[in-house]
């Protein structure tokens, strides 16, 4: 393996250089280290550098420190001997004494010429070492010449002026000469056996394939992996199918005749059939990061991934419960078990932050190549004896976990307790937007560069339909929509009433105003013309989302909807969903869903209409494409409004019916284990409180989706409030996505109702009619930006354009007025254009 001392060279070459390495870096050069690969530092006599400094490059990543004669006896014993080099000059190898020479791991020896003869001696005086040599000839030696130096134990270090990324020359050698010049095939078609073996998965093997000269010198100059087909050629990989691989390091094995590649793979894995390896599907940590990551991406809402992907409290305490019990093993058998189940959770939590296993390793082997080292001893806070557990946390934990608990929620009251402690309860999750928008950026970008080819193939990834076309337009097929007569007319029932209601909130008319005689203002309301509407789906079936977003936009008179929905497996849209696109006049259907689908319609493709405004709910990947393309001046789009978790806020008083109340509560924990579920009782007994908490536990357990509620509403909370006044007060500081009032004369107490998504008044109006049919939209402020935004409704469909109309008299009248201010801002053309007019009359 060659050598090569960095005297000059430019980016690429260094890039180049690093995939081969390692690299010699001279002493006043040091703060250039490369970011990757392998690289020694040298200190000549020249260099004014302390014994402190060898320490502080060792540290930094340096490979090996090579130094002077005269610095050894200074250094060996303090610093490893793997980690030092000799530098001599030819003819200063007598004076090397044993202490010296077993103190180091090897030699750089500086000749005028290449004397392989006194190379050989110096090899066999410094035994089980390596043996470096520099020449300061002017023009690099032959490829012949650097076989010979192995043949006699010797490495080359070439100076990167002798190097080139072009053709070889007398003065300059191309880069991939002088790496391969110790390689010799013993095939017939002179290629190299290859092994490639994957960074990214603990160094795993990929396959096995071929390389020529030519083929290697491309990966080392591009950084791609390219091999020798025995049949086809060059072989690009990944050039068709998008597999691609990016070159971390490319070695030669110790009988220089086979080469390994080590590589990130990326697209489907390296095996032409599709799958990580040509030796099978991956195992270890490899298929765990592999798991995990896919997980991240297409774990269901409620289950235990998503869970620990969306809770980091939940994932820390996982992580520091796992360490606790690894501590407690005892057994081999126990150990290995619990440090799979704690390797499982820092996986976790590394895919979360998307950290992966090369990072790991990267991190290790800088931590290996230090030669300071720590004490040693652990914090104070983990010697000190734990603090006394909070029963009520154990009470929560097992909740969670112990099907046989009660279900029930943790109680405040207002009238005890601190404003911080109010303050907290006010609080939702923290929603990390920016965690999740460099998440979907690569999506988003990738729809926007390559349009309908990157849609079709993100959809077959996250949605597991392989489709040669996302959209779908009208008129619709028959056969796509049928639908059994109940469930036909309960959507044309709920699609007469939101429309009904909907309607009603069109402006019919101008708004006209004189606001002086002559003056006339005026506002209009016109239709967003292209709009786009997220209905989140897959393997659910939601046509009241697309009720909720498709009637108020085709009473608003857009002339394009576009309906998106992800598709089921085999590529269809369920027929309820299909029926609506069809009631709304949907102009264009898309199957696909995520943040593919969001940014589709952001940016348009080949297919795909451009939308003026995005509308309707998602999961985090939905809202954070959302945020994304809104702030982006290329997609020119607006978003209807932030969204979060579900959320109901109930108040209750004496004349509440207890089973009314919990069903209320958990109408709404069941949508996620996210779910915000609050309960204001006023002037609630014990016993009405416990009654009401028993309904909960009587009709949870009841749920298809109890253990989502179980989570869900052992975070929820009640809210003990001494009146009617304070418990509103506490609903407009929250406000909610959903009140419900289950108070004594609830219609008079929506006058002081400021901030909410939607109330629903009395003991007989459930949020369920809400959600589906009454005729008001579901598609409802969360977070507490109830606060700022309104509910999904006609207007949110419209925009407003204002006009004025001034007669020559209203001109003489208003015109002074305009001309002063004008002059008062030093807008001179501003008041020339009234006065123009002015003086024409």
């Amino acid at each position: 393996m060659t050598v090569f001392l960095l005297d000059q060279a430019d980016k690429r070459l260094l890039q180049a250089l690093a995939r081969i390495g390692p690299i010699i870096i001279p002493s006043p050069r040091c703060l250039d280290q490369p970011s990757t690969g392998s690289y020694y530092i040298i200190a000549d006599h020249e260099s004014t550098v302390s014994p402190q400094d060898v320490v502080s490059w060792l540290d930094m990543g340096a490979e090996k420190v090579i130094v002077p004669l005269a610095w050894a006896k200074d250094l060996i014993g303090t610093i490893p001997a793997s980690r030092l080099l000799l530098l001599l000059d030819a003819g200063n190898v007598s004076a090397v004494s044993d202490t010296v020479r077993n103190g180091v791991s090897g030699v750089l020896l500086k000749s005028p010429v290449i004397d392989l003869d006194l190379i050989a001696s110096v090899s066999r005086f410094f035994i089980d070492s390596s043996v470096h040599v520099l020449s300061s000839a002017t023009t690099p030696p032959s490829r012949s010449t650097i076989r010979e130096l192995v043949g006699v134990g010797a490495t080359l270090v070439l100076p990167t002026s002798h190097i080139t990324l072009s053709a070889s020359s007398v003065t300059q050698m191309n880069i991939a000469d002088a790496f391969l010049a110790p390689v010799q095939s013993d095939r017939p078609d002179g290629l190299f056996p290859t092994v490639v073996s994957s960074s990214a998965q603990g160094g795993r093997v990929l396959g096995l394939v071929y390389s020529s000269a030519e083929s290697v010198r491309e990966s080392i100059i591009t950084g791609r992996g390219v091999y020798q087909s025995r049949k086809h050629g060059l072989w690009r990989k990944g050039e068709t199918s998008g597999a691609t691989q990016d070159v971390i390091s490319i070695r030669i094995d110790c009988d220089s005749d086979a080469l390994q590649f080590n590589v990130i793979q990326h697209g489907s894995g390296f095996c032409h059939l599709n799958q990580p390896t040509c030796f099978g599907e991956l195992s270890g940590l490899a298929a765990l990061e592999s798991t995990l990551q896919s997980r991240s991406v297409s774990a269901p809402e409620g289950s235990y991934t998503r869970r620990l992907f969306d809770d980091q409290e939940l994932l820390r305490s996982k992580i520091m419960e796992e360490a606790d019990e690894l501590c407690r093993a005892e057994t081999q058998e126990d150990i290995a078990f619990e440090v799979a189940d704690l390797l499982y959770f820092v996986m976790t939590r590394c895919v979360a932050a998307g950290v992966s296993i090369v990072d790991i390793e990267r991190s290790l082997e800088k931590k290996a190549k230090k030669v300071t080292r720590r004490s040693g001893n652990a914090k104070q806070q983990w010697s000190s004896k734990p603090p006394p557990v909070n029963p009520a946390t154990i009470v929560a934990a097992s909740q969670q976990t112990d099907p046989n608990s009660p279900i029930h929620m943790t109680t405040s009251d207002l009238a005890i307790i601190t404003s911080d402690q109010r303050s907290r309860l006010l609080r939702r999750p923290v929603l990390r937007s920016d965690e999740m928008i460099s998440k979907v950026k690569p999506i988003v970008d990738d729809v926007r560069i390559r349009g309908d080819a990157a849609l079709l193939e993100l959809t077959a990834k996250f949605d597991k339909a392989k489709l040669t076309s996302t959209i779908v337009l009208p008129p619709f097929s028959p056969e796509s929509m049928q639908l059994e007569t109940p469930v036909r007319e309960a959507i044309d029932i709920a699609y007469a009433n939101i429309r009904k209601f909907h309607q009603a909130q069109a402006e019919k008319s101008a708004l006209v105003v004189e606001t002086m005689p002559g003056v006339v203002c005026s506002r209009f309301a016109r239709p967003i013309a292209r709009v786009g509407l997220y209905v989140p789906g897959g393997t659910a079936i939601l046509p009241s989302t697309a009720l909720m977003l498709g009637i108020p936009a085709q009473v608003a008179g857009c002339k394009e909807i576009v309906l998106a929905t992800p598709p089921r497996p085999d590529g269809s849209i369920s027929p309820e969903v299909m029926y609506v696109a069809h009631l709304v006049g949907a102009s264009a259907l898309l199957k696909a869903g995520g943040a593919q689908a969001v940014s589709a319609m952001a940016y348009g493709t080949q297919t795909v209409p451009k939308v003026d405004k995005i509308f309707g709910p998602g999961n985090q990947w939905v809202t954070a494409a959302k945020m994304m393309v809104q702030n982006d001046t290329d997609a020119l789009v607006s978003i209807d409004m932030p969204a979060g978790p579900s959320e109901v806020l109930v108040i209750a008083d004496h004349t509440c019916r207890p089973a009314f109340v919990a069903a209320d509560l958990l109408s709404q924990a069941e949508h996620g284990i996210d779910s915000q579920v609050v309960l204001i009782a006023v002037n609630l007994s014990p016993t009405e409180l416990s009654t009401i908490e028993g309904e909960v536990d009587k009709q949870a357990r009841a749920l298809s989706r109890v253990d989502i509620v179980r989570q869900s509403v052992a975070k929820s909370i009640i809210v003990k409030a001494s009146s009617i006044e304070e418990a509103i007060a506490f609903s407009n500081d929250y406000a909610p996505e959903h009140l419900i009032l289950h108070v004594e004369n609830a219609p008079d107490k929506v006058p002081s109702i400021d901030n909410a998504g939607s109330v629903f008044v009395g003991p007989y109006s459930p949020e369920s009619c809400g959600d589906y049919a009454s005729g008001t939209n579901h598609t409802l402020p969360t977070n507490g930006y109830a606060r700022q935004f309104s509910g999904v409704n006609t207007l949110s469909f419209q925009k407003h354009i204002t006009s004025q109309e001034i007669t020559l008299d209203g001109l003489k009248e208003l015109g002074p007025t305009v001309a002063t201010l004008a002059d008062c801002e030093g807008l001179q053309a501003h008041a020339n254009a009234v006065r123009i007019r002015l003086h024409a009359n």
